[in-house]
């Protein structure tokens, strides 16, 4: 106890300086951040640069973007055209020029038909988002004003509901066809929207993909982001402080799209093969693995059970899915405040089959598949003390 309240002094009096040392902050973080009075909400906009370190700046920046961000959904969420109360009569009524049968590539009405079949496979991935906790079905504190006293059809889910489409993957833009092999865990059901007046957190989060996905149009929504997405707006939308809470979506917004720019090669399969490719990781998962445990390595080789059989979803979706949605906070910790960005990623996951070697030097080739797409049930600390040995950290770095 006596040295959880020293952790916590360290975090308190890192955070509470005016310039924030993000050298030392990262080293903290490295260990696990202690979820105590949203550290770890606040550690990350940290980490993934949306706040910068002089503290003085803070209220601006998140003025500016949370700014930003309502006009991205008044811009991109409301109907063209539609008009719903006296505060927006001044919007422009684009219908004159404008109409839903119009044939012209640039007409609103045609962008906005051609978003719902991004939309469809949005709506699909984000109502089963985290089946094993039921936060994503609640309703938020803070729901989106111009949406949910909408009767049109600002609210995307009413979108899907409103057109027939047939539901496709959407898969990683490039060359060929290559589908993230999804997903490990679902929900029963779908999650249900809420009333009028009420909006679930993954209606949250499914706005957040949608706009993410119309202001990158190079890449877009890939199945997949919404794995990525859903630990940060959890992380944001848990805060015990009630006003970061309020802006968890913004917030979680830009994080988002930060932690993308870094990751997003990994969603495009025709850069798979450069240096900053999913192929590459792969690569130095498998040389990284021959090095530290060679009879594992030669008995994977010699069955042919090559890293792509499992190791593309554990690097694309940073074991979003392997582990239970706490676990998967604690790993971020160590990833996001990772000087090497990622590195640790690689040491984790080799750790995570070395941990398995009894298991895969008596097991055959079915065997072994199911346990490496399935990872068991582990604890967490023994998973990050066998990665800190394999980076050539002391094992006690990761408590």
């Amino acid at each position: 106890m006596a040295s959880y309240k020293a952790r916590l002094k360290e975090f308190d009096d890192a955070l509470g300086a005016n310039q924030i040392d993000l050298r030392k902050l990262k080293e903290l973080c490295f260990h696990g951040i202690p979820d105590e009075q949203g550290a770890r909400s606040l550690c990350w906009k940290l980490l993934l640069n949306y706040l910068p370190p002089d503290r003085s700046t803070w209220s601006q920046t998140l003025t500016q973007k949370r700014e930003l961000y309502k006009q991205f959904i008044e811009e991109m969420v409301i109907p063209p055209g539609e008009v719903q109360d006296e505060e927006e009569t001044s919007r422009t009524d684009v219908t004159s020029a404008d109409h839903p049968l119009s044939c012209n590539p640039d007409s609103q009405w045609q962008a906005f038909f051609r978003d719902n079949e991004v939309l469809l496979q949005i709506d699909k991935d984000v109502r089963r988002l985290c089946p094993d906790i039921s936060f994503f079905q609640q309703a938020t504190e803070a729901p989106c004003d111009k949406v949910v006293n909408s009767r049109g059809l600002r609210r995307l889910h009413r979108r899907v509901q409103h057109t027939v489409l047939s539901s496709a993957n959407v898969e990683r833009r490039g060359l060929g066809v290559t589908k993230i092999a999804l997903t490990v865990r679902k929900a029963q059901e779908d999650y249900a929207p809420m009333a009028e007046g009420s909006e679930a957190h993954w209606e949250v989060v499914e706005r957040i993909l949608f706009l993410y996905a119309k202001l990158n149009p190079g890449q877009g929504y890939v199945q997949g982001m919404n794995e990525i997405v859903g630990p940060i707006y959890y992380c944001f939308a848990s805060n015990p402080d009630a006003d970061w809470r309020k802006h968890a979506e913004a917030d979680c917004f830009f994080c988002f799209t930060n932690l993308m720019s870094e990751i997003r090669d990994f969603f495009i399969k025709s850069l798979d093969e450069a240096e900053c490719g999913i192929n590459n990781m792969m690569c130095k998962l498998s040389d990284q693995l021959r090095s530290c445990d060679q009879p594992v390595y030669l008995r994977l080789q010699q069955q042919e059970l090559r890293p792509q059989y499992y190791s593309f979803r554990w690097l694309t979706l940073m074991l979003s899915q392997e582990f239970p949605l706490p676990d998967v906070l604690r790993i971020w910790d160590s990833l996001f405040a990772d000087e090497n960005r990622f590195s640790f990623l690689i040491h984790i996951c080799c750790g995570m089959i070395v941990l398995l070697r009894d298991d895969l030097l008596s097991g055959d080739f079915p065997a072994n598949v199911k346990l490496l797409q399935n990872f068991p049930p582990m604890d967490i600390a023994l998973v990050l003390r066998k990665a800190a040995k394999l980076s050539g950290r002391r094992s006690s770095d990761c408590p």
